[in-house]
């Protein structure tokens, strides 16, 4: 079996490689976790432990291994990002299609309580402009990436609240001897509308988002309060892999995910060349 190649996880390091057994009347699949991180040890706790009559009971897990294998016909779940660039996204995608398989990219930030009801605050409204900071401590970008990548959780959040996006200009700010380091990109909605989307990262910093969206009925100007959930970000994700395992998400949700995670890569990628061509002009 030959490894995938480019699949950074952001840190997190774990994926799954899943292949059917022989047990249909059950629809039982085998379960492989690739990669023990933070996230790896979160899936193997959930597979041994699925919710009663949800999705995940069709899961076993069989152990886990260091590498993802998609080339060897396997259904895999991967940790975002699902790779450094778009190019490589739509390799894996092309192969999983090819070979019949399902290829799952985790989106745990969709999922939250505190999403879910800013998207319900969001929806039907005219924006006029918006901006979403986020800030954090120190990440090692030769195994996160660049920040468009490390931090592509916030970029889905505004394409999944405001439809396609265009980059109009993007810039780095980097102090190393601090640790410190600020990405600004300006971006459009289809309606040229201006949204700003900032990471910003360094010693001290807190894990925060600020957002400041504003419509013509009035602006929105901190995440709307949730109460949290009852089942797990990981355990929802799970189920949600598995219904597709199962045959029970439509071709049209299939589909419009798949044109998310390749649209926020391709504009995680511009965001960077931006930067860069940015950072040699002035260096």
């Amino acid at each position: 079996m030959s490894s995938l190649h480019n699949l950074a996880c952001g840190g997190k390091h774990a994926a799954f490689s899943l292949g059917r057994n022989f047990r249909r009347a059950n629809k039982m699949f085998g379960a492989v976790v690739v990669g023990i991180g933070i996230a790896g040890s979160v899936r193997l706790r959930d597979l041994l432990n699925p919710m009663p009559s949800s999705p995940s009971e069709h899961l076993k897990l069989f152990g886990f291994v260091s590498r993802m294998f998609l080339e060897a016909g396997k259904h895999v779940l991967v940790e975002y990002p699902m790779a450094l660039s778009a190019g490589t996204a739509r390799e894996l995608w092309e192969m999983a299609e090819q070979k019949g398989k399902i290829l799952h990219v985790e989106h745990i930030e969709l999922l939250t309580e505190e999403y879910k009801q800013l998207k319900k605050e969001v929806a039907g409204k005219d924006l006029v402009k918006g901006m979403l900071h986020f800030t954090g401590g120190v990440l090692d970008e030769e195994r996160s990436g660049f920040p468009a990548f490390s931090g592509i959780a916030r970029l889905t959040w505004l394409v999944d609240l405001f439809g396609d996006l265009t980059v109009t200009s993007a810039t780095r700010e980097e102090k190393r001897e601090k640790s410190y380091s600020r990405m600004t990109a300006h971006l459009q909605t289809t309606n040229k509308k201006p949204l700003t989307w900032i990471e910003e990262r360094g010693p001290g910093l807190r894990r925060d988002k600020k957002i400041n969206f504003c419509f013509k009925s009035g602006c929105l100007e901190n995440l709307p309060e949730a109460p949290r959930s009852a089942v797990g970000l990981f355990m929802q994700d799970l189920n949600l892999f598995a219904k597709k395992l199962l045959g029970r998400v439509s071709r049209e949700e299939l589909a419009a995910e798949k044109w998310r995670i390749l649209r926020c890569l391709e504009l995680a990628e511009e965001i960077q060349q931006h930067c860069e061509q940015l950072s040699k002009i002035h260096s």
